[in-house]
C-alpha cells in the first residue's frame, strides 16, 4: 500500500487540538490525546499544517504536483456548439484568452467536438485561434457528459495545455468538472475577470464569493492545466477576421472512448422561452412581488411587445413558478442587456451580481426602500400587477403594435 501524503508525527503531536480547530473538513479527531486524520475526508488543504505549532504533521507534495509544469504548453479554449451553432460564450473566451497567451508567450488553440463541425474550425480562427483540434464524428452530434468528457481528457493528456477555458454554461460546468477530476487539477467555476500574474506566470482567477459580498482571486500553481468556466457576458467577444490564418487539426479517437451508458431518446424545446435570455438586449424579469405564477402572462405579454426576454429572480424559481432555465442571478445567468426591466424584484446581493452590469435598469416595486431601487436607472414605486399592463397597453401604442 502507498504511504500516504500526509500524516501525524505521534513523537512530536502533543494533543493540543489546534490542528482539529483548523481543519475545514472535520478529518482530524483526538484519540488517546494524539491526534488522528481520517484519510477519506481530508482534501490535502494543508491548514492542519500551518496550524500546527509542534511540526508534528507531515504533508507530502501530491505525486501529480511532481510532474514537470514546464511541459504544458498554450491556452485552450472549449469550443461550445449546439446544433452545429458555435455560442457567443465560445468568442468571449477566445477574446479573453487571446490576451492571456500574448502575454505567455503561447498560442491560443481551441477544441471543437461535434458531428458534421469541421467547416465550424475556420470561424474560430477568424476569432483569434492559431490552433483548432477538431473531433468529427457522428457520436459527438449532440452533448453527453461521457463522451464530450472522454474526448476531451484524451486531448488534454496528450497535448498538455497549460490553461483551459469553458463558458459557465449548462454544458460546460458538466463538462469540465468530470475532465479536472479525471487529469488530477483544480478547477475554478463562475470567473467574471481572468489575469496573469506577472511573476509566478500563474493564471489568477476571480470570482464572486460568499454571495457576491467578497471577490476571490484562486490560482493553480501545482496542477496543470489550470482550469476555469467563465460566465457569459463578462468579456467582450474577440473580433472577427476573416484574413487570419490558422491551423485545424483532425485528432482520431477511439470507438471506446465514444462510448456512452446513457442516450438522448428526444429532445422537447421550452415553450416558454420568448427571447434567448443570455442573447437579449431588453428582459422583463419577475419576483415574489409577482404573487402567484400565473402572473408571468404579464411579463410574457410586455416581452412580447418588447422583444424582449423573460427572467426571474431565484425566489421565483424555488417557488416553481417559471423554471430555472429563466433565472438571473449568482446561481442562474449572468446578463448584460441595453434595458432590465425588474418586476417585484426585491434586489438582493445575490440577483444583483447576474445584472448590475445591464445599461439601463427600471425597476417596479411597491417597497420604496427595496435594495433593487439602488442600482436602478428609473425606479416606480407601485403594485407591479397594475404598473405591467399599463407598460404593455402604452408600449403598444407607441410602437404600433
Amino acid at each position: 500500500m502507498a504511504e500516504p501524503l500526509i500524516k501525524i508525527l505521534a513523537d512530536k503531536c502533543v494533543g493540543c487540538t489546534l490542528c482539529v480547530k483548523a481543519c475545514p473538513f472535520g478529518a482530524i479527531s483526538m484519540v488517546n490525546r494524539k491526534a488522528v486524520i481520517d484519510l477519506n475526508k481530508c482534501t490535502l488543504c494543508g491548514a492542519c499544517v500551518e496550524a500546527c505549532r509542534f511540526n508534528a504533521i507531515e504533508l507530502k507534495k501530491s505525486r501529480d504536483a511532481e510532474r514537470d509544469l514546464t511541459a504544458y504548453q498554450n491556452v485552450w479554449v472549449f469550443a461550445e456548439q449546439v446544433d452545429g451553432q458555435i455560442q457567443p460564450v465560445t468568442y468571449e473566451l477566445l477574446g479573453e484568452g487571446r490576451k492571456l497567451a500574448d502575454q505567455l508567450g503561447m498560442k491560443l488553440c481551441a477544441v471543437l467536438l461535434g458531428a458534421g463541425i469541421t467547416p465550424k474550425a475556420a470561424e474560430l480562427v477568424a476569432r483569434g485561434a492559431d490552433i483548432v483540434y477538431v473531433v468529427d464524428r457522428p457520436e459527438l452530434a449532440y452533448f453527453r457528459d461521457e463522451p464530450y468528457a472522454a474526448v476531451l481528457i484524451e486531448l488534454v493528456r496528450k497535448h498538455k495545455p497549460n490553461i483551459m477555458l469553458c463558458g459557465a454554461t449548462t454544458i460546460g460546468r458538466s463538462l469540465v468538472s468530470r475532465v479536472a477530476v479525471s487529469v488530477h487539477t483544480g478547477l475554478t467555476a463562475d470567473c467574471t475577470a481572468l489575469a496573469i500574474d506577472p511573476v509566478s506566470k500563474n493564471l489568477l482567477q476571480t470570482r464572486p464569493a460568499f454571495g457576491g459580498n467578497i471577490m476571490a482571486t484562486i490560482i493553480t500553481p501545482n496542477h496543470r492545466p489550470q482550469m476555469a468556466t467563465v460566465r457569459h457576458k463578462v468579456m467582450k467577444e474577440a473580433v472577427a477576421d476573416p484574413s487570419r490564418q490558422g491551423t485545424i487539426l483532425t485528432e482520431v479517437v477511439a470507438d471506446t472512448v465514444l462510448r456512452a451508458r446513457a442516450d438522448r431518446l428526444r429532445f422537447v424545446p421550452e415553450e416558454t422561452v420568448t427571447v434567448n435570455l443570455a442573447e437579449a438586449d431588453i428582459i422583463v424579469s419577475g419576483g415574489r412581488g409577482l404573487q402567484k405564477p400565473e402572473n408571468f402572462a404579464l411579463l410574457e405579454d410586455l416581452a412580447k411587445v418588447l422583444g424582449a426576454a423573460v427572467g426571474a429572480s431565484r425566489a421565483a424559481v424555488d417557488a416553481n413558478w417559471i423554471p430555472y432555465s429563466h433565472q438571473v442571478g449568482q446561481t442562474g445567468k449572468t446578463v448584460c442587456p441595453k434595458l432590465y426591466i425588474a418586476c417585484g424584484i426585491s434586489g438582493q446581493i445575490q440577483h444583483l451580481a447576474g445584472m448590475s452590469s445591464s445599461d439601463v435598469i427600471v425597476a417596479i416595486n411597491k417597497d420604496p426602500e427595496a435594495p433593487i431601487f439602488k442600482v436602478a436607472t428609473y425606479g416606480i414605486v407601485g403594485d407591479v400587477l397594475t404598473i405591467v399592463p399599463l407598460l404593455t397597453r402604452k408600449f403598444k401604442e407607441v410602437l404600433g403594435k
